[in-house]
C-alpha cells in the first residue's frame, strides 16, 4: 500500500463498548498462559464500534482462538446484551462445546444472566479477562484493527444499511476464506480448518484398518 501511495486514515473519534460497573457475577481468567491446541478449546468475545458517516453501529464477535475463524458475529445499533446473545447463539449452531472456554472482558453484555445461562447450558466453562488486561483478549482486538483498516476505513459507511450489506460479505468471504494469517501458515481460517479435518479422518480411517486386521 505504501509502494501505491494508498493510505488509510484510522479514525480519531471513540466511544467505549465496555462497560464493567455493574453489580453481575464475574468469572475468573482461565486463560493466563494457555496456547490453544485445537479447534473449538477457546473462543474469544468481544464488542466494537463501527463509525458510519451517521453515528455509530456495534458489531459482536466470537473468534476461534486456534484457527482464526469468524464463528459468530450480531451487528446491531446498541450495546444491549441481546447483540452478544445473538452472535453466540450463532456460534453455537456450527461449532463443537466440548471441553470449550469461552473468554471475554468483564463488560455488563458479557456478564449478564442471558449471557452467562446459554454459556452453561451448553456446559462451557466462562472466562473473564483479569482487570487491566486487555491482551488476555488479543484474538478479538487483532480481528477489529484488521477488520477496520481493511474494510471499514475504505468504505466509509453511510448508514446502518451500507454496515449490514458490507461486513458479513468481508467477514465471510474475505478475512475467513481469503484472507491469509501467519499464525497459521498463511491460510485462510476456512482452508486451515478443513485441512485439520481431513487429517483427523484420514486418522480415524487408518485406525480402523488397523483395528480390522487385529482382529
Amino acid at each position: 500500500m505504501r509502494n501505491m501511495g494508498i493510505q488509510v486514515k484510522r479514525r480519531r473519534k471513540f466511544t467505549s463498548t465496555t462497560n464493567s460497573s455493574h453489580n453481575l457475577r464475574v468469572y475468573p481468567n482461565l486463560i493466563k498462559n494457555l496456547k490453544p491446541e485445537r479447534i473449538d478449546q477457546l473462543w474469544c468475545s468481544d464488542i466494537t464500534y463501527i463509525y458510519l458517516q451517521s453515528g455509530f453501529v456495534y458489531l459482536a464477535a466470537i473468534i476461534d482462538a486456534f484457527s482464526r475463524k469468524i464463528i459468530g458475529v450480531c451487528l446491531g445499533r446498541t450495546l444491549a446484551a441481546e447483540l452478544a446473545i445473538e452472535a453466540l447463539r450463532m456460534a453455537l449452531k456450527s461449532r463443537n462445546t466440548k471441553d470449550l472456554i469461552h473468554h471475554s472482558d468483564k463488560g455488563v453484555q458479557y456478564c449478564s444472566y442471558g449471557y452467562t445461562d446459554l454459556l452453561k447450558e451448553h456446559n462451557i466453562k466462562i472466562s473473564m479477562s483479569s482487570k487491566g488486561c486487555p491482551v488476555d483478549n488479543a484474538f478479538a482486538e487483532s480481528f477489529f484493527g484488521s477488520l477496520k483498516v481493511e474494510e471499514v476505513y475504505m468504505w466509509e459507511y453511510k448508514n446502518y444499511e451500507d454496515a449490514a450489506e458490507r461486513l458479513p460479505y468481508f467477514i465471510e468471504e474475505v478475512y475467513n476464506k481469503k484472507r491469509l494469517h501467519s499464525s497459521i501458515g498463511y491460510m485462510p481460517p476456512e482452508e486451515f480448518e478443513k485441512i485439520l479435518e481431513n487429517r483427523l479422518f484420514d486418522n480415524v480411517k487408518n485406525s480402523c484398518k488397523i483395528y480390522a486386521k487385529l482382529r
